[in-house]
């Protein structure tokens, strides 16, 4: 399925990072894939072992293997979002966010992101912003990870925070597998983009009459 905008510059693509052990057939994050064309799912050597520095290098090589140009916007869940910060703070820490020969990742959703504390990787990862505009959805009663404690690291972020109430893991077993209002989020997302790159692109003159 396409998205529903229809740019002449490149498309903006969707880059769904799933947590441990991969999300399965019935999970919404399998779901939301078939919604874009131009989606692209990062695959884990090891889906069963949680190396946050393995799994964030599996980003950077999906994210680069992309033409220049490409703009992403991410959707990781449980601990696809810790990869997804650490990737994006290395990629501040050498100053080269959106530069070389990859594509750049411009806006996130952080969906019931797995609690740090657990897997021992509270010291990788980012201590402030992490650089572009992202969302942390999180559950008052989601297993891995604590709702004041998810509260915390989304204003660390700098993420926009969204309880859905009881909602569990946010996946397949709490009964989310096909979810129009994530799309709508992620829709919303790849709107700002091009909106953003029309601007970036336009002359003088038609922003003096924009005004």
């Amino acid at each position: 399925m396409d998205s529903p905008f229809a740019p002449t510059c490149s498309p903006v693509r969707t880059l769904i990072i799933p947590g441990l052990n991969n999300s399965g057939e019935d999970h919404w994050q399998t779901w939301l894939g078939t919604q874009y064309r131009h989606s692209k799912r990062v695959q884990q050597h090891d889906w069963a072992e949680p190396d946050l520095l393995a799994w964030s290098e599996q980003i950077a090589r999906t994210v680069q293997s992309a033409k220049p140009g490409t703009i992403w916007v991410a959707v990781a869940h449980s601990f696809g979002c810790l990869a997804l910060a650490h990737y994006l703070d290395q990629l501040a820490s050498r100053r080269d966010r959106g530069l070389g020969a990859g594509g750049r990742i411009q806006a996130a959703l952080l969906v019931a992101p797995a609690d740090p504390v657990k897997f021992n990787v509270v010291h990788r990862l980012p201590q402030s912003g992490l650089g572009i505009p992202t969302q942390m959805i999180g559950s008052e009663n989601d297993p891995w990870m604590p709702l004041d404690r998810a509260q915390s690291w989304a204003e660390l972020w700098g993420s926009r925070f969204i309880n859905l109430g009881r909602a569990g893991h946010i996946n397949a077993e709490s009964g989310f597998g096909a979810w129009p209002w994530v799309r709508a989020k992620v829709d919303e997302l790849i709107r700002d983009q091009y909106r953003l790159r029309r601007i970036a692109n336009a002359s003088p003159l038609e922003l003096h009459f924009a005004v």
